[in-house]
């Protein structure tokens, strides 16, 4: 595999050329090296136990018997059964539609919450906590401090897991979830699991067309929203959404309303009910336990950016069995931590560290708003309030928290984390290394995870024992069969190609919901029998693993190909820039030219000298051929509430071309300005 310094690019970060691609990647030495107790991890006690030499032989076995790591893992960790799987998995029907623990009966609830009421119990390697130990901590936007602990959680879920039953909510039911992240979400999400109804997480934030599309596929019955949420200072009416959305909804038979913000709403008595007053005289539930592990937990659509929204399908004991996983051995949750994710139930890191935490018994802390309202400092302000162990955030997130300036975090004590998490997009090396030295003062390590809401998890993950280097994921998850393909279908090393997963894992979606030939066409039509997953990635020769976005956003300009991240990452090394955007648009001489959307530090202004430094930058970094045509500043990129910059959609709106759903966009408002910009089509 040719390895090429592009001209005049620096020592330090090289030019890998595989297929055309050209993707620039770190080399860096490892900045993490494990000591103490990041040694005596949960990881390392399942290495010790099967009498493995090493990480490196752990995640070699891990991938090469899968079938050994997934049923010792889930001995390991102390799945609790009613009654014990007969057989592993199925594959007879093929790769796409295997079953998992066949025969096997449990459920989340009764492992995750049920379980922690008695302390002390042991099963596996986990210790229930107690009934008084603490579960759940609450911050408003405005200041607001609500605290459970797991008896008093578990009660809210039992009572609005026994309404559901009053509502004639069956098992296999869906219950929708248009609510914002407050406690009563958290114990719906429970509830729906405890008596055997699908949860629907949808973001409070969308409109009311949007909640339609996924409701309408997912013929939910009930639905359970807010009077109102509160975001930056501001009112968002979700009822009004929930109602508007109600009337083209025919399933929809009930609407259950927590009074949250008090403002002024419709009510239409036949329908609507208000949770507080229908929880003081409902019966409890009790939790069925006899669920085939097979059956759906959730509903989870992806973004939909363009396109109809995709209905990924999660089972209790495959769900579980991936996020209790990850939990366990890539954050090594124990049940003294407290654990603060930057998510929103209707993104599938909320569910993932709702089951995940509470599995091992460990403290969530969740927060209505946005992350930096009213200051930008707010997320160092609960890592020093509640003494965070485990932060994670998306590496926009942290860009734009950088913007604001180092002084905001420096005011904080976060010395009480150990871990840090990150995932919805690759990374930038700066941004990356302020994370570890002004967040994790360099004594935290990274666990960089890639996966997707189709598979409620990654399959790239690191371990707390393992050396990392900067932007680095790790290795494979544990169990999953990873690799990186050419575009023959043919294995690759030390080399960007496709990620692939060549082998089944227990979380995997059970197809598209009423769309299976769209499953089937996303996942399995490049490499038939292989999930082909859409990411660029590499094994170095060090086994560390990279990815460098989106395959199929890629750009060809005068006949090499380039990520739009790689330029991206190149943009924002530059000391004025806090974000960018990179499109790719036709071209008569290139075929395709780069068009660069950036959002400048505060006090920083656009000029015709910024300009000229940031194209020769990326042509000094990427090589002359790279070097963009057209670089604009602009007030903020379009975004989805994960985090992603939506690329395809602001290249559609730069063009004139349709924009498709903007559902998944948190602020669509940023698109209006793209359209009128210079050259622009909109």
């Amino acid at each position: 595999m040719p390895v090429e310094l592009a001209e005049g690019q620096c020592l330090g970060r090289l030019t890998c050329l595989h297929e055309g691609v050209s993707m620039s990647t770190t080399m860096t030495d490892i900045i993490w090296k494990p000591t103490g107790q990041y040694l005596k991890c949960r990881a390392a006690d399942f290495i010790t136990q099967h009498g493995l030499k090493d990480w490196r032989h752990l995640i070699k076995r891990s991938t090469e018997d899968t079938n050994w790591f997934w049923k010792e893992a889930i001995d390991f960790m102390g799945f609790k059964w009613s009654t014990p799987y007969s057989q592993l998995m199925d594959d007879s029907k093929g790769f796409e539609w295997t079953k998992w623990f066949v025969g096997g009966e449990l459920n989340i609830v009764d492992n995750v919450l049920d379980w922690h009421q008695t302390k002390g119990q042991m099963l596996g390697s986990r210790t229930s906590v107690g009934s008084a130990h603490p579960a759940l901590i609450w911050e408003g936007e405005e200041g607001g401090l609500r605290k459970f602990n797991y008896g008093e959680l578990n009660e809210m879920v039992s009572k609005i897991a026994g309404l559901m039953l009053e509502l004639d909510v069956k098992p296999g039911d869906a219950v929708g979830m248009y609510m914002p992240m407050i406690p009563e979400t958290v114990a719906t999400l429970l509830a729906c699991f405890k008596i055997g109804a699908v949860a629907v997480p949808v973001f409070s934030g969308f409109g009311s067309q949007a909640l339609v599309t996924r409701l309408s596929d997912a013929e939910a019955k009930v639905l359970f929203t807010a009077d109102g949420g509160k975001r930056r200072g501001k009112l968002i009416e979700i009822k009004n959404d929930a109602d508007e959305a109600a009337k083209d909804l025919p399933n929809l038979k009930k609407i259950v309303v927590v009074k949250h913000t008090q403002n002024q709403i419709s009510w239409n008595k036949e329908r609507d009910v208000w949770l507080h007053e229908a929880l003081e005289n409902v019966k409890p539930a009790e939790t069925k336990v006899d669920l085939d592990a097979e059956h759906p937990s959730m509903y989870l659509y992806t973004s939909g950016t363009t396109g109809k929204p995709k209905g990924t399908v999660h089972t209790h004991a495959g769900a579980m069995a991936q996020i209790v996983k990850e939990l366990g051995f890539t954050f090594d949750v124990r049940p003294d931590d407290v654990f603060f994710w930057v998510s929103d139930i209707g993104w599938m890191m909320g569910p993932w560290e709702i089951i995940g935490v509470y599995f091992w018994g460990g403290t969530i802390v969740i927060f209505e708003g946005a992350p930096n309202h009213p200051t930008p400092d707010r997320v160092w302000q609960i890592v020093d309030r509640h003494k965070v162990n485990t932060l994670g955030i998306s590496p926009t997130l942290i860009r734009a928290l950088r913007s604001s300036g180092d002084g905001w975090v420096q005011t904080h004590d976060l010395s009480s984390l150990r871990l840090l998490g990150s995932t919805g997009e690759p990374w930038d090396e700066d941004s990356y290394m302020w994370y570890f030295k002004n967040v994790g003062k360099s004594n935290c390590p990274i666990m960089n995870i890639s996966g997707g809401t189709e598979l409620v998890g990654g399959l790239l993950t690191p371990l707390p024992l393992m050396p990392l280097k900067p932007c680095s994921l790790g290795g494979p998850g544990l169990g999953m069969d990873i690799d990186v393909f050419d575009e023959n279908g043919q294995s690759v090393s030390n080399s960007i190609g496709h990620l692939v997963c060549k082998k089944p894992g227990p979380s995997m979606t059970k197809g598209f919901l009423k769309d299976p030939d769209r499953y089937i066409e996303t996942y399995f039509s490049k490499f038939p029998g292989v999930w082909y997953h859409g990411d660029w990635a590499k094994c170095d020769e060090d086994e560390s693993w990279f990815l460098f976005g989106r395959s199929d956003d890629t750009i060809k300009v005068a006949g090499k190909r380039v990520g739009p991240g790689e330029v991206e990452s190149v943009l924002v090394e530059h000391k004025d820039v806090a974000e960018a955007a990179v499109i790719g648009v036709p071209d008569d001489v290139k075929g395709e030219a780069l068009v660069c959307f950036v959002v400048l530090m505060p006090g920083k202004s656009a000029s015709t000298e910024l300009t000229k430094e940031l194209r020769d930058l990326v042509a000094h970094k990427l090589g002359p051929v790279m070097r963009p045509e057209v670089i604009h500043t602009v007030g903020a990129l379009p975004k989805t509430r994960s985090g992603k910059i939506v690329r395809r959609t602001i290249r559609a709106m730069y063009l004139g071309e349709p924009t498709g759903d903007l559902s998944s966009v948190e602020n669509p408002d940023a698109l209006g300005p793209i359209g009128k910009l210079p050259g622009a089509k909109g």
